[in-house]
Order: C-alpha cells, then structure tokens, then sequence
C-alpha cells in the first residue's frame, strides 16, 4: 500500500509536535505509513520540546517510507526553518506553503496514497501570496477540481456535517444557496459516503436556514424556494434526504440516528455541532477530489505550541481515516 503524504502545516504551530506524537504512537495507528514533506528540522526540535523519542530518517523517495518507518519519522525533501513554536513568521509561511504543495504533487503523481494536512495559518501564508480561502480550495485548484466539486466533510465518531457554504460572511449566505448548488453537493457527499466510507446507501438529512426551518414563511423563505426543492429533486433521483430540519434539533442523539451526514447551510451552523461533540476526534475530509485529503479539525494553537498541552487525537484520526479511505479505493478500483 502506496504510504501517505502528511504537510507540515505551519512550523510555529502545534502540527509538527503532533506529526511526532503521530510517529511515537506509530502502534496505535492501522493502515499505511506516512511520510512528511520536508521540515525534517522542525519536526526533530518540535519532537525533542514535547519530551518524544522521534528520530528523523530522510527519504529521497515516497517508496523508501515504508522500509524507514519502524526506524523513525521518514522526511522528504530538504526544506526547513528555525522551529519557533508561537512565533510565525513568513519563512514558515514559506515552508508550510511547499509543503502543501509537495504533499499534494506525491498525490496527485500516484506516490502516495492520500494527503493528510496539518494545520496552517491563512493570514501568514496571504502575507507570501497564498490566495486560497483554505486548503480546501487550494486543494481543488491543484488536482483541476472547480471550486464547487470540492466539498468539506467534518467527521467525528458521533457526527459529519457537511457546510455548504464556507468561508463567507454570514450575512452572503442566502444569496450563495441555491436549488442547484445543494442538489450538486449533496451527490458528492452520497457519492463520498458510498465509495469512501463503505455506506450502501447512504441517509442525508439537510438542515433549513432560519429558526425552526422558516416557520412555514414566516422567519424567511429559503426553506420553501431553494431547500425544499432541493430534497425534492434529490429524493426523485433515489436518494434518501430528509428536511429542511430545524438545525435546533438536528444534531440530538435521537436525531443524529437517523441520518448518516447532516447538510448545513453554513459554516458555523455544521462547525459548531461538530467540535462540542467530537473536537478531539474531529477530521476534515475532502470530498470531489480525485485524491484522499484529510485534516485535523483545529487550527494551529500558536498560544499552545511547544507547550506539550496539545491533544493528538484529531491528528491520529485524520491519519486513520486517509489510510482507511485510500484502502477502501485501491480494494474497489
């Protein structure tokens, strides 16, 4: 099994400290080794700062990750940076940037199985001329996606939300949604739960927009003009979707059985569930793409970095889940 490409995320951050921890928990993790795409320095002084065994093992090639993974962290690539945990600057911006890019080009070359991506700064990387909303947006432009085939999952063991409205002001949201964008999204993800996460048929439930679905018109009409049109459409292709659900009540344990990925209509409106349930746990999945692309659901915790209080479970299973999704593509074609 081909190994997994990991991106350095921002150096100042806590993604390379738990890129070690990753490694030192090698045993707790199944599936297919992993590799990070340079930053060997940063990695060694970040594993060193958190109290970990964690030896750097440099690779000149994605197929010597395997045989250099029992021994220490395999590293790619000769770029680095001073490691100054808290402290971002552009050269990390800098060496972030190569790192998403390199992870994603082994991907897209077929030398690695998936990408996982550790956290980054957009603010940094705007300032060395990143102009992408987010990896996830970065990620579409690289493998030739548009923008809209591009779809973020959150995962966590109790919950997925989709957002199908991102990185907007919320006051842009109503006049993003569309009858069409929602029946477009909402096949990705059915198409995703089936292919990537092995559900035969997979349940949607979509959530309204206002308060109590929009009341029948009286706290607004997005319900009744986009959403409700929406499912309909989608039910008629055969697909099984419920709503618009009051976003209230959608995310209850009884409610949550019910379905196995909620719809949500923006950003905080998906988020907000997702990281009171599952933070710790959390994966940002990619779904469209022609590559597997996870992440860990938090951001970089510069207050926190170096300090050794950073938890690595969302990191482990983002590690987990690309491994899983990128087994499950090579055992079906």
């Amino acid at each position: 099994m081909r190994p997994l490409a990991v991106s350095l995320g921002d150096p100042a951050g806590i993604g390379p400290e738990l890129i070690a921890e990753c490694w030192g928990r090698r045993a707790e993790l199944t599936g297919a080794p992993f590799f990070v795409s340079g930053g060997a320095g940063v990695l060694a002084a970040a594993a060193a700062q958190r109290g970990i065994a964690c030896p750097v093992v440099r690779i000149d090639h994605p197929s010597e990750a395997a045989a250099a993974f029992d021994t220490g962290l395999p590293v790619l690539g000769e770029e680095d940076c001073d490691y100054r945990p808290g402290q971002p600057d552009e050269a990390g911006a800098a060496l972030a940037m190569h790192s998403l890019a390199e992870a994603v080009r082994m991907a897209l070359l077929g030398k690695a199985g998936g990408v996982v991506t550790a956290p980054i700064a957009k603010s940094e990387l705007a300032k060395i001329g990143f102009d992408f909303p987010g990896q996830t947006e970065f990620l579409a432009a690289a493998c030739g996606a548009a923008p809209d085939d591009a779809v973020m999952m959150l995962a966590g063991p109790r919950l997925r939300t989709v957002p199908l409205t991102v990185h907007c002001a919320l006051a842009d949201v109503p006049g993003r949604l569309s009858t069409r964008m929602i029946v477009a999204r909402a096949r990705i993800v059915a198409a995703a739960l089936a292919r990537d996460f092995g559900i035969a048929s997979p349940r949607l439930a979509v959530c309204g927009l206002n308060p109590h679905a929009g009341e029948g018109g009286k706290f607004g009409t997005e319900e009744r003009d986009i959403i409700a049109p929406a499912i309909e459409h989608l039910r008629a292709e055969g697909l099984a979707v419920s709503g618009p659900h009051p976003a209230d009540a959608i995310f209850t344990p009884r409610a949550r059985a019910t379905y196995d990925a909620a719809l949500a209509m923006y950003h905080d409106q998906a988020l907000v569930p997702l990281k009171a349930l599952d933070f710790d746990e959390g994966v940002n999945v990619t779904l469209g793409l022609p590559i597997v692309r996870t992440s860990p659901d938090h951001g970089t915790a510069f207050d926190i970095a170096g300090k050794r209080l950073a938890d690595p479970g969302a990191t482990m299973t983002a590690v987990r889940m690309a491994g899983a999704i990128a087994a499950r593509r090579a055992a079906h074609g």
